[in-house]
């Protein structure tokens, strides 16, 4: 039998799995490729699929198309550790969270077979969290080491997922409606499996088959903002003073042709997988709220307002209690150590809570991991922590002050056996956090 303590880590994890169960690509993809729901096009479809569950959702269209129309060998672009071998299409490894030159090449191939498309085709196209940086296609001018210095200098400086995708679509050929651009006058079906909040088309995967809302403008505003724009290479501030002067071609707007033809779907979200994290949740008998949607800023200041919101929900409480979040916090990198935002995110609760507890307090344990199994440049998903995180890894001679200090959360939590270890998922829709106390 499992202590409550345990029973609190093994309940927090089922709880998050229900959530990815609930974005799981191939099952949404099969859903919207049904005759009955589908678009029923003409002639024969191109398929393309990008992002860090473009396997799934790539083999999941094959198997649903073929009893309504014929397809071509179609491309496919993932992250590295997702390609796999996939009947009728070729099957490309690129780099994530930073580009590099194998998506580059993958990006290319894509956009040839795009342009080859004719007015009386469709391409279908799969977009799935990742996929911004997963098929980098730098404008000319511009090489792809420009691009990976600027993307990481903006990822260090702390930048959200909006800031850094309306930088990316001015230096791509393919974002912000690019792609769109170069299948016009073939029709697009894009499906989108959303891994920002809101679920704005045009920022996730940075909008490759929709009007791009952002300028030229407001990119050199936030290169300035995040103290990007003097360090920046020289290549790309001279693209984005040509764009401000009219001499680089800006990203397609509302009103153009190459939307005529351009349709999407939003098949899965972060919001989504919430419901599913909170219905779990109640099953399992918690007297359950969701804290936000929106959980964002600094992973510490996330930690600490997160903290103040338990405390008052859990205050009086005569049921177990779930708060559950969803989001995506950021972390301005000042040390050298490894890790995550969520594993950053459950250090510093852990921290915060622990100060505020008393010998007298209930148990609890804490979640945040990213939907897509993935956080940051590591192998863990994130952290679930308890009232013992501390203590475990203090005994192993590491201090939480100087894990934080350094962003060396990873060691920290995988001394307390504190790291969720689940591999990628196929999925990316952001992150999911679950509290629960007894």
């Amino acid at each position: 039998m499992l202590t409550p303590q345990e029973q609190l880590r093994a309940d927090a994890l089922a709880i998050f799995r229900a959530g990815v169960e609930a974005a799981e690509p191939a099952r949404l993809v099969q859903r919207a490729l049904q005759p009955e729901t589908f678009e029923a096009d003409r002639g024969l479809f191109r398929v393309v699929a990008f992002g860090k569950a473009a396997c799934a959702m790539a083999e999941a269209a094959a198997a649903a198309l073929p009893t309504q129309r014929r397809f071509l060998p179609g491309i496919v672009v993932t992250h590295h550790d997702s390609v796999r071998a996939l009947e009728g299409f070729r099957v490309y490894g690129s780099g994530h969270p930073l580009p590099d030159p194998a998506g580059a090449e993958a990006a290319s191939a894509l956009e040839e077979y795009v342009r080859a498309a004719s007015a009386e085709e469709t391409v279908l196209v799969l977009v799935s969290g990742g996929g911004s940086a997963i098929l980098p296609a730098p404008v000319e001018g511009i090489t792809l080491p420009d691009k990976i210095a600027l993307t990481d200098a903006l990822l260090r400086s702390g930048a959200d997922i909006g800031e850094l995708n309306a930088v990316r679509k001015h230096l791509s050929r393919l974002k912000g409606g690019g792609l769109a651009r170069v299948a016009f006058p073939a029709r697009v079906r894009a499906l989108l499996l959303s891994d920002v909040l809101g679920d704005d088309p045009s920022v996730i995967a940075s909008g490759p088959t929709v009007p791009d809302p952002t300028t030229f403008a407001e990119v050199r505003d936030i290169l300035l903002r995040r103290g990007v724009w003097p360090t920046m290479p020289p290549t790309v501030r001279s693209h984005i003073e040509q764009g401000l002067e009219g001499k680089a071609l800006e990203t397609p707007k509302v009103g153009n042709p190459a939307f005529e033809r351009a349709r999407y779907e939003i098949l899965g979200s972060n919001a989504l997988s919430l419901e599913a994290a909170r219905q779990r949740a109640t099953e399992l008998g918690y007297d359950t709220r969701v804290a936000t949607h929106e959980l964002l800023g600094e992973a510490r200041e996330a930690a600490r307002w997160l903290h103040g919101q338990v405390s008052k929900i859990g205050e009086g409480a005569a049921r177990p209690t779930a708060v559950l979040c969803g989001g995506e916090t950021t972390v301005t990198v000042q040390g050298p150590g490894r890790g995550g935002r969520n594993q950053e995110l459950a250090l510093a609760f852990a921290l915060e809570y622990q100060g505020a507890s008393t010998e007298d307090s209930p148990p609890w344990a804490f979640l945040s991991a990213g939907t897509d199994g993935i956080d940051g440049p590591t192998d863990a998903a994130g952290g679930l922590v308890d009232a013992g995180t501390l203590t475990r890894a203090q005994d192993a001679g590491l201090t939480p002050q100087a894990a934080l200090a350094t962003n060396d959360s990873y060691p920290f939590l995988a001394a307390a056996s504190d790291l969720i270890l689940t591999g990628p998922t196929g999925t990316n829709v952001a992150d999911l956090q679950v509290f629960l106390s007894r």
